[in-house]
């Protein structure tokens, strides 16, 4: 048999050649090579490269190497670094495709075999694999761009120019199974240095005419290690512009057959510059002036004809890198985070820095907000906002009442939007969101305090206390567990929430599920406060004739019986017809009831509160959307009729009657993912249809006895913390310094 002939009898032996790089991983190779040996498909070889490791890390090689066949080890005189050892890795294989894995992670169990499945049904150039992060605590958190798998549903080949939203997937060589001879006819190889795998990842997805994507876990990749590379502050982080220029040079050799990404390319290099650029771990600081000129000669090398910035603040930081504004792209940009909003505004600032010898010069409220960080913090100032500063609401409402009681020493202001002004009670002191004034109480106050983060362009002070009150129980996924549901996860940035969550000093729990959740889906060093939700205090306290004011403003004749419609917004319905008809159940209902609507916030259309009167019998129809306060629905409330929203929590502590109506159950926890089953444990009677909603009000199920158990034992689960006296606790923990 010739050479030829031997080598193909050989490749179709082995399906998957795994290229596994080993230095310095003592501690993790076992369970690596363990999870390579114990799959149950079998075609695979492992050729193991020995990075003249200083370790024992060789000899477990050779270990596993003599009881396992499939596993060939190949021992190096000298260290030549992760890119090398894969080239030489590579050229010693066998397969018809070849992955590259890293010796301190592993794969999924099955992995193999789902992936030569895929391979068998697409035979790609490039697959796609999913991937999970492993945390060092040990957590394991899911892929947070792994909808670009699946969503579209993707055909069974594609190419670049089909699905360009493959480029932000992550571009290492772990998450991509590559055909061997696709790769070597390329003529490619891995880079020396740091960012060894652009030279490769970014090319072969160019020059491939069929890629295919799984949307299956197969690869366990272990978050950085104490003392990284990657994570190190370093010279090796300028490696990164030789690595870039080889895909520059790619596109030069491969002409008009590639010509078209030329574009995205340049892009994704100055979005990779700066990123780097902007992470104090990572350029020494004497050499962060030098690292900026080298982005800036590659922008004016390598800018493609015709281009057009990106959008937004990534165009601002753009503008400011082609310019070669060092100083001001590092006094605007990452050091206060505020956007710039226009290009005239960066024009202007460029220019003026140019006039003044590269003075920094530019309108004051660019700076304002990052020069106020420097003065000494206010101990005495406390800033409140709710909801993305839609108005005066909420847990930060309570707290702020309470806070006004019991640390008087405290002045609290309100950051809200210009709409919301007129409807802040009188003598709330309150700043419009984006004035000089919001900018300079938020870079001063002590206590920071919101149920929803913050821009992120406030950043936290060393000495500032951020209170974060959420603004309901986690009935449907939330934060880093919305990771698994991209439908409810739409223009999530789940590195972004990890950095705010980072932020906080307190978080409010209201039942031992919230706290359970939180702590699992917003990480962070904060203290946890079970409390209950302050906003739920007004329960507590109101009496019969604040309700029966509340009952009166809202048109609910005496007698009559309120039930309060709220249902929640739904990510994959955006913009679909309601799943209740009002009319419908009105008439129903009859004259002795009144029904109130109270749509979710992000499905209002900001038209204003609208009452509209029933005839024929029916019940009136009040429309309380914009209604500004959702405590007093609920205290006039009789009836709860609710989906999945939180509010069934909030309203169970007056232990009146509620309905679940759940039309779409499996659909909504399919897309959007729930922390319990809530058709189990239900709050009360749980209708499906329409008609079933209706019958249960005319049985009288509503408040029945199996209803009412339901309702106790919710109660009981729910309930524990709230009891009138939240926000008290929170303000004697946060601002007087009590433990509680």
């Amino acid at each position: 048999m010739t050479s030829e002939p031997r080598a193909a009898a050989q490749r179709a032996e082995v399906l998957i050649s795994i290229v596994l790089p080993v230095y310095q991983v003592e501690d993790y190779l076992r369970p690596c090579l363990d999870a390579i040996a114990g799959q149950s498909f079998s075609a695979f070889e492992v050729v193991a490269v020995d990075d003249c490791s200083p370790d024992g890390c060789g000899a477990i090689l050779d270990e596993y190497a003599r009881n396992d066949p499939r596993i060939r080890v190949v021992h190096l005189e000298r260290n030549v670094g992760l890119g090398e050892a894969r080239n030489a890795g590579f050229e010693r294989t066998r397969g018809e495709y070849v992955w590259f894995l890293d010796s301190d992670d592993w794969i999924a169990d099955e992995a193999l075999a789902a992936i030569a499945g895929r391979l068998a049904s697409s035979r790609p150039d490039v697959l796609f694999v999913d991937y999970a992060r492993v945390l060092p605590s040990g957590r394991v958190e899911s892929n947070p761009r792994r909808h670009l798998l699946s969503e579209p549903p993707p055909p069974d080949v594609l190419d670049l120019r089909s699905r360009p939203s493959v480029l932000q997937l992550m571009m290492t060589a772990w998450n991509k199974v590559i055909r061997r001879d696709f790769l070597a006819d390329l003529g490619l190889r891995f880079g020396r240095g740091l960012y060894e795998d652009l030279p490769v990842t970014y090319p072969i997805l160019m020059a491939a005419q069929r890629i295919a994507l799984l949307d299956q876990v197969c690869y366990f990749y272990r978050e950085r290690r104490e003392g990284a590379i990657t994570a190190t502050v370093s010279d090796r982080h300028f490696d990164v512009f030789g690595q870039y220029e080889k895909i520059f040079g790619f596109l030069d050799d491969r002409g008009a057959a590639v010509e078209e990404f030329r574009a995205q390319m340049f892009d994704r290099a100055i979005w990779h510059y700066t990123t780097i650029i902007e992470d104090p771990g990572r350029v020494p600081a004497a050499r962060r002036r030098e690292f900026f000129g080298r982005m800036a000669e590659h922008f004016a090398r390598f800018r493609p004809p015709g281009y057009s910035y990106p959008p937004g603040a990534r165009g601002t930081k753009f503008r400011l890198v082609e310019r070669d504004a060092f100083r001001l792209f590092s006094t605007l940009l990452p050091a206060n985070r505020i956007r710039l909003t226009s290009r005239q505004t960066v024009a202007r600032a460029v220019g003026a820095g140019r006039k003044t010898g590269r003075r920094a010069r530019t309108a004051p409220s660019l700076l304002y907000y990052h020069m106020h960080k420097r003065l000494p913090i206010d101990d005495g100032l406390a800033v409140y906002a709710a909801y993305w500063y839609r108005g005066y609401a909420c847990n930060p409402r309570a707290i702020y009442e309470a806070a006004r009681e019991l640390a008087p020493e405290v002045h609290g202001v309100w950051v809200v939007r210009k709409d919301a002004v007129d409807s802040l009670p009188a003598g709330v002191d309150h700043v419009v969101a984006g004035s000089l004034r919001s900018l300079r109480v938020l870079a001063r106050a002590k206590y920071l305090v919101n149920n929803v983060n913050f821009p992120h362009s406030v950043s936290k002070r060393r000495e500032s206390v951020h209170v974060q009150t959420l603004h309901g129980t986690p009935l449907k996924a939330m934060g880093l567990d919305q990771q698994r549901y991209p439908v409810g996860a739409q223009d999530m940035n789940f590195a972004r929430l990890r950095e705010h969550s980072a932020r906080w000093d307190f978080t409010i729990s209201a039942n031992p599920l919230s706290s359970e959740v939180w702590q699992r889906v917003y990480p962070g060093q904060y203290e946890l406060l079970e409390t209950g939700y302050p906003r739920n205090d007004r329960f507590f306290r109101a009496g019969p004739e604040e309700i029966a004011g509340i009952r009166a403003d809202l048109g609910i004749a005496p007698g009559q019986t309120a039930v309060l419609y709220a249902p929640t917004h739904r990510e994959y319905a955006a913009g679909s017809e309601p799943l209740l008809d009002p009319s419908r159940l009105a008439a129903a209902l009859g004259p002795e009831y009144v029904l109130l609507l109270r749509a979710h916030y992000y499905d209002v259309d900001g038209t204003g509160a609208a009452a509209e009167q029933g005839g024929n019998g029916k019940a009136r129809v009040v429309d309380v959307s914009a209604y500004p306060v959702v405590e007093d629905l609920c205290l006039a409330a009789d009836v709860l009729v609710t989906d999945y929203s939180s509010i069934m929590f909030d309203y169970a502590n007056l232990d009146r009657p509620i309905v679940v109506y759940a039309p779409d159950w499996e659909t909504y926890r399919r897309t959007r993912g729930v922390t319990f089953d809530l058709m189990e444990q239900p709050p009360g009677a749980v209708a499906t249809t329409e008609d079933q909603l209706i019958e249960v009000f005319r049985s009288g199920e509503a408040d029945a006895g199996a209803s009412a158990k339901a309702r106790a034992e919710f109660r009981r689960r729910f309930c524990v913390f709230d009891d009138g006296h939240a926000a008290e606790r929170v303000v004697r923990r946060v601002f007087l310094g009590e433990t509680l």
